[in-house]
């Protein structure tokens, strides 16, 4: 281990916070790792407990932003910094001002750019060509506070959300291993956010992403295709994109917009091809999922399905 001479602690709860926190481990040193407890009844993987228990790490569990703030003040830890990263409860400042340097929140957009829950996926439904990651100091306003560093990342035209979020996750560590250092040293200090943009070259006008639904999955043929196509791609992991062709539910996981003019939602098809009509254009079908079934190709589909279509 290339650990740096401070110790620091780490705030997560979900899987972009576990391979995080693995990488993490590899430079620094983890005095505690501040997380959700595992789900009553919960059965399945807790990514942060899991990969805590592995590296042998210090846990606190805590359930809310109450129960956040009265174990953090109550710990009284050494380290002067702490870092979150896809934690998923809000942090008072109470808690913040419990570390001299307080809180540094990886959030893997170009702030201002993509504020909120899921910006990962609104940079990819907006269709923009880059993203990044910001290095903030917390504050209890959301994602409002000064930078310390932001690093780019372009976005290819056929990237998907858990594709994005792999680079994003070994920028963040990239960012993390070089400014946290830094800033423990007092070189560094925080900028707004404002500024920023303006000396990168990106709009410092504030834009907001949410929690997603699993109704964001239904494909709207109301949409042009080129919207449709890049919700496949956002929304690959969750909630998925979800139609039914002939009767039957299917969900879209590779998909492209091609032009074409038809009724929205009248089926496209020709040869071993298949798509269907939207607002604007046509959404090729290139790979699908009936249900029930694995992923398949169109012609694969067309093959065993066809017919009702």
């Amino acid at each position: 281990m290339d650990s740096s001479s401070e110790p620091i602690v780490f705030f997560g709860t979900g899987p972009v916070a576990a391979r995080s926190l693995r990488m993490l481990a590899e430079s620094f040193e983890i005095e505690a790792v501040v997380t959700k407890p595992r789900p009553e009844h919960h059965h399945g993987d807790v990514p942060v407990l899991t990969t805590a228990a592995e590296l042998e790490l210090p846990v606190v569990e805590v359930l809310n932003k109450k129960d956040v703030s009265d174990k953090i003040t109550e710990a009284k830890f050494k380290s002067r910094v702490a870092v979150l990263i896809d934690f998923g409860i809000i942090v008072e400042q109470k808690a913040i001002d419990a570390f001299p340097l307080g809180i540094v929140n990886s959030h893997f957009s170009l702030l201002p750019q993509w504020r909120g829950a899921d910006p990962i996926t609104f940079s990819i439904l907006s269709g923009q060509s880059k993203t990044g990651v910001s290095l903030m100091l917390l504050v209890e306003a959301m994602d409002e506070g000064p930078l310390l560093a932001v690093g780019e990342c372009d976005l290819t035209p056929e990237i998907t959300t858990p594709e994005l979020t792999s680079q994003l996750i070994g920028l963040s560590y990239a960012l993390l291993k070089d400014t946290l250092p830094k800033y423990l040293s007092g070189r560094l200090a925080g900028t707004s956010q404002e500024k920023v943009a303006s000396v990168v070259g990106y709009s410092a006008e504030p834009t907001y992403s949410r929690k997603l639904t699993k109704e964001d999955g239904v494909l709207d043929w109301s949409k042009p295709a080129e919207q449709l196509e890049r919700e496949v791609r956002a929304f690959a992991e969750w909630p998925k994109s979800r139609c039914v062709l002939g009767g039957h539910a299917v969900i879209v996981t590779k998909a492209r917009a091609e032009s074409g003019e038809g009724t929205p939602g009248e089926i496209w098809k020709h040869d071993k091809s298949l798509g269907v009509y939207c607002a604007k254009g046509i959404l090729m079908l290139d790979m699908v999922k009936p249900a029930g079934k694995g992923e398949m190709s169109t012609a694969s589909f067309l093959n065993g399905y066809g017919k009702d279509l």
